[in-house]
This record gives C-alpha cells, structure tokens and sequence, in this order.
C-alpha cells in the first residue's frame, strides 16, 4: 500500500510538472506570436524624398528592429560618391556587418553602427554594412537627384 500511495504522488508531481510546463510552452508559444505580429507591423515603412513617397520593407533584424523603433526621422542626407546618400545618427545601432559584395538600387543600409545610407545606383563594393532594408523604387537616382537631399523616415 506504501508503494502504491508513493507512486501515486511520484505521477501527481510528474504530471503537475508537466502542467507547469505545458503553461509555459504555451506563454512561449503566444509570446512568439506576438513578436511576430509586431514584426510584421514594422516590416514596411514610408520615406519622403522631394515631394515623393515610397515604401521600404525592412530586415529582420535587430537593427532594422532598432531602426524602425527611432521612427519617424527627418535626416538631412549628405551626397556621397554619386552613388549613395548618408546621415550619422547621434546613437549607434545595433550592428552586424558583413561584407554585402554587390549593392544594388534601393539597398537601405546601416554602415559603421550609426551611419543611415541610401544607395541610388548598383555597384560592387568591399565595405562592410548592416542591411536595414530594401527601399521599393526603380526611380531612386531621380527621385533623390544630386546633392544633398532632406528625407524623411516614417511608420
């Protein structure tokens, strides 16, 4: 009778657990849904350029996560090699670079952990960047122009 009262609690306490657990996984569960439900909340954002809007979809990332959470930003963007369009933020991003090879039209980049880049034409490159996103725009060289141009980044 001992014998069968211990292995009745060694299996309520083994099951109990196994509750505890199971509530757990799926506090995990719904939290991941979460995430993933407010990531793709972020996944699009909207940038002003002379006059023009257009979107960008951005990375999942946690820099781009990071990015999108300083939203909105008015960047005076400076020109740079008649190529690309930059701002240094005043803090630094989250950063994982990595070298990208080829840059293409569109490419929304973060070089260093606090330089915002735009780049407007396809090139190869041996720099180093962190992508941020893809901005949605076959028009970019035109859109920005030369020169320095006043952008904004919004939700």
């Amino acid at each position: 009778m001992k014998k069968f009262l211990a292995t009745i609690c060694a299996a309520t306490i083994l099951l109990t657990g196994c509750g505890e657990n199971s509530a757990a996984n799926s506090a995990t569960v719904t939290a991941e849904k979460i995430s993933v439900t407010e990531a793709k909340t972020l996944d699009t954002i909207k940038i002003s350029v002379n006059g023009q809007t257009f979107t960008a979809t951005l990375e999942d990332n946690p820099t781009a996560r990071a990015f999108a959470e300083k939203l909105p930003l008015e960047l005076d963007m400076q020109e740079l090699h008649g190529n690309e369009k930059y701002f240094y933020l005043n803090e630094s991003l989250p950063s994982n670079a990595e070298r990208v090879g080829k840059i293409s039209v569109g490419d929304l980049m973060l070089f260093g952990d606090n330089c915002v880049v735009i780049f407007y034409k396809n090139f190869s490159t041996s720099y180093s960047y962190t992508r941020l996103g893809k901005i949605n725009s076959a028009d970019l060289e035109k859109i920005l122009g030369s020169g320095n141009v006043h952008v904004t980044f919004e939700r």
